[in-house]
């Protein structure tokens, strides 16, 4: 698919995502390139009256939804979200996900942790067996010890610290990020997440296992193709 072809391919995937919305009541707003049209299609709604607020999982979420003029509750909590549309960088038979590219998996975790039902909203290049295959697995990591942390967690794979705009990338809350490139996909995604989790200085990875309840997949014929757990 051409660049113009994935865009347009997220941009129905989100678009549908809206009728799992209810018609009033608290929604977490995710963080990418797919979610970003989710929040455009939310704030639609919004204009058109309903009643919606949200729960962001990202800074760069907080400014596009603040810019549309989504009503939005604060960082803190305790929220009790009707359901969450996020994103993913790949979706395994099981709906087992690997996120964190756009660097915001540990609020996109606490967010849908908070969440009665997490939809996941996707193109079709995003499908996968096995998780691993196509991108690495994203970790946060604290940048105290993280040298340290890093030489741990190259004893499952490939770790690099993440760069972005000349320099190493960082996390809304200051940390650093870690692609880490497993030897093969994952057969076993949580036992590798239980692992990486016990390693001190890890705050949280991109492994979402047994979250998602439905996944929308823009196919490249123009349907959209729901996958339920």
């Amino acid at each position: 698919m051409s660049l113009s072809d994935v865009q347009a391919a997220k941009k129905r995937a989100a678009a549908v995502a809206v009728a799992e919305l209810p018609d009033s009541g608290v929604i977490g707003l995710g963080t990418g390139s797919t979610a970003y049209w989710f929040v455009e299609e939310v704030a639609k709604l919004v204009k058109s009256g309903r009643d919606l607020r949200g729960v962001c999982t990202s800074e760069a979420t907080r400014a596009h939804a603040s810019s549309l003029g989504i009503p939005l509750l604060d960082d803190d909590g305790p929220w009790a979200i009707d359901v969450t549309v996020d994103g993913a960088d790949e979706v395994a038979d099981d709906l087992s996900l690997s996120k964190g590219a756009g660097g915001a998996l540990t609020r996109e975790k606490i967010v849908a942790h908070a969440s009665k039902r997490l939809v996941i909203v996707c193109d079709a290049s995003k499908r996968v067996t096995l998780l691993g295959t196509t991108r690495p697995i994203s970790i946060e990591i604290l940048r105290f010890g993280h040298a340290t942390t890093l030489s741990t967690l190259a004893a499952h794979g490939k770790a690099t610290l993440r760069q972005h705009g000349g320099g190493l990338a960082v996390t809304d809350a200051g940390n650093y990020l870690v692609d880490l490139v497993p030897p093969v996909p994952l057969t076993a995604p949580g036992i590798l997440d239980r692992e990486l989790r016990s390693i001190p200085g890890v705050v949280e990875t991109g492994l979402f296992l047994g979250r998602a309840a439905l996944v929308l997949i823009a196919q490249n014929d123009g349907t959209v193709t729901r996958v339920e757990r």
